[in-house]
């Protein structure tokens, strides 16, 4: 909803000019002061999952019926890309209790019935303002299925036109039936496993330096994913990052040193934290990275209880920053392991705040070998996106893998074919 924005010299102020012809789904005109309510639900408040997203931002005002200023505690010339994040949806001023609970928002589809983490239905606004640019289908049925096979099967049956997360076990069969297609993209989307927990800080050091050791990378991309990802790096910094660095301190396949690292720190067993739900859909990640670590003598037991280790699936993020922020930084929702390292948060300051992309991509690429070096996330794969569509579905030629579904925009990208 921001038309453009300007940013000041050193990248600290950002100001922001907003849309003039957007109306809510209660039919109020968007104005600036929905940005302001909007992200007082974020700014300073711990329990927001995009509070170390905003965590510089030391003032937030209005300059014009239709225009916002951000100005920053540090520089940061990604700032634009953090705007976008999923969590931060507008909502109207003085109804934003109620926008909440009735998905009453500015988007191309109006809820209609929504019954959390089973279904939901929407039509087609009239008179949006993207007009007829966006936004193909006059109504959507989303199902949320949570077991893989039921998924395909509704695919194949003719019961759906498109299927997110397909598992890679089902992807080569997709490939070959005849009225479906299968999309194989490469993405950020990795598995993690954090490793701390239970252990202190010396064994947690000698248990993650022993998996690092022991993981045959390239044989697990081939068996938990079925060939259908790439090898990971240790990093949430993922090969769609711009600044990507292939300059690795990734540690060799060597099992008989990661024998001696356990042998040493007296550990003969990893209690993995596991989800239900992880159970079901990862079970081939499981499988493998059990199989691997019996190889060096580490027995991993299942819990899901808070243990010593705890897997994770995550979508990555757009830049380095938002990564790092996300994953590792201190305070970030999704640093398992509380890890903190003084100079990997001043590698990540200076980055953020550095305009020269060359001196950018240094500092970054820096920032990734320490993390590969001391970070506590072991990444073993990057794990592409599969999903598949009917032929009754058409697509743009290019569709974004930062998100699943073309950065979760299918529904206003797609069409019927």
């Amino acid at each position: 909803m921001a038309e453009s924005w300007t940013a000041s010299a050193d990248a600290r102020v950002w100001t922001f000019d907003l849309r003039k012809d957007v109306q809510f789904h209660n039919g109020k005109s968007f104005v600036a002061q929905d940005v302001l309510e909007t992200f007082a639900l974020h700014l300073g408040q711990h329990s927001s999952p995009v509070e170390p997203l905003l965590r510089d931002v030391s003032e937030l005002k209005i300059v014009g019926s239709h225009q916002v200023q951000f100005t920053l505690h540090a520089p940061n010339a990604d700032f634009p890309y953090l705007l976008s994040d999923y969590h931060l949806v507008v909502y109207p001023a003085g109804y934003v209790e109620l926008a909440m609970q009735n998905g009453i928002g500015t988007g191309l589809y109006k809820v209609e019935e929504f019954l959390p983490g089973q279904t939901l239905r929407a039509r087609r606004v009239s008179n949006h303002y993207k007009g007829e640019k966006a936004g193909f289908f006059e109504a959507l049925h989303y199902v949320n299925e949570t077991d893989p096979s039921a998924r395909l099967n509704a695919l194949l049956e003719g019961n759906a036109e498109v299927a997110g997360q397909i598992a890679p076990t089902h992807a080569r069969q997709i490939a070959t039936h005849k009225g479906v297609t299968l999309q194989n993209l490469a993405g950020n989307q990795h598995y993690s496993f954090a490793i701390g927990g239970h252990f202190n800080a010396q064994q947690a050091d000698a248990v993650r330096r022993a998996v690092k050791y022991g993981l045959d990378r390239p044989a697990f991309v081939q068996s938990s994913l079925q060939g259908f990802g790439q090898v990971g790096w240790d990093t949430p910094i993922g090969p769609a990052n711009p600044y990507f660095s292939d300059q690795s301190d990734l540690a060799p396949y060597d099992p008989e040193r990661a024998k001696s690292l356990l042998k040493s720190a007296g550990i003969e067993r990893l209690c993995l934290a596991v989800s239900p739900q992880s159970m079901r859909d990862f079970a081939s990640v499981l499988e493998t990275f059990g199989a691997q670590m019996a190889q060096i003598g580490l027995r991993v037991e299942i819990a899901q209880d808070p243990a010593a280790a705890s897997l994770h699936f995550s979508a990555g993020r757009a830049t380095e920053d938002w990564a790092m922020s996300t994953y590792l930084a201190k305070g970030g929702m999704w640093n398992h392991t509380a890890w903190q390292d003084r100079q990997a948060d001043e590698l990540l300051s200076k980055a953020r705040s550095e305009m020269d992309a060359l001196k950018r991509q240094g500092l970054y690429g820096e920032l990734q070998r320490l993390v590969q070096r001391d970070g506590s996330l072991v990444v073993p794969a990057f794990a592409n996106h599969l999903q598949a569509t009917s032929n009754k579905i058409g697509t743009p030629k290019t569709i974004g893998a930062q998100y699943a579904l073309d950065n979760a925009r299918f529904a206003e990208r797609w069409w019927r074919a």
